[in-house]
């Protein structure tokens, strides 16, 4: 148990990782962001156009055990809907069948959620307590993939992490229309150069 006070960075230095940041020489900053309050408990309007954004996640559970698991979560961008300033919701697809995420949560709710934009180089840490609601019925989404539930994620702190040795990643989408552009201004290029080659040739 920690003595003192505490700190919503509480939530991922436990006294072990405290130790080592101690050990390895960085306990000094760490203290101080502790005391900066700079990790937050609610979801900002900043961080809700963030993840509705977002068109791919990594969300991770753990057994009651401690058996640790992670599964990429993907849909278009607004499959992740901001409900409060304490809790989003993920539409569920049919996947592999295993349902280790849902086993998880049933008997361990603690979750974390690693959200990366790549284009931006950024990405956000959020830790909180997760569960499936069943739907009534199933609902169109997605294209026709059904939604057969939804994920709740009550969030307990985030974070804001470094940008360092994220690799250049960009949507298609993104090419797409930069290479859309450049064909275009090839293609006016062409136009200027068979212009001025008849002009020149009269």
């Amino acid at each position: 148990m920690n003595e003192g006070p505490t700190f919503v960075t509480d939530i991922a230095f436990s006294n072990s990782v405290k130790k080592v940041q101690e050990r390895l020489g960085s306990r000094a900053a760490m203290a101080w962001l502790e005391q900066s309050q700079r990790w937050l408990t609610n979801i900002t309007p900043e961080l809700a156009k963030f993840l509705q954004m977002r068109t791919s996640i990594y969300f991770s559970s753990a057994s009651a055990d401690g058996q640790p698991y992670m599964q990429h979560r993907g849909g278009p961008p607004g499959f992740i809907r901001i409900i409060d300033d304490k809790t989003l919701e993920l539409d569920d697809y049919p996947g592999n069948g295993q349902y280790i995420s849902n086993g998880n949560l049933a008997e361990n709710d603690r979750a974390f959620i690693f959200a990366m934009d790549y284009e931006q180089k950024q990405r956000i840490k959020l830790w909180g307590r997760a569960k499936f609601l069943d739907l009534n019925a199933p609902k169109k989404a997605y294209g026709p993939i059904q939604v057969i539930r939804i994920l709740r994620f009550e969030l307990e702190a985030w974070d804001v992490n470094c940008k360092s040795h994220l690799p250049d990643f960009y949507r298609r989408e993104t090419v797409e229309l930069a290479t859309k552009k450049m064909a275009g201004r090839i293609a006016e290029l062409e136009a200027e150069v068979t212009r001025l080659r008849k002009a020149l040739n009269n």
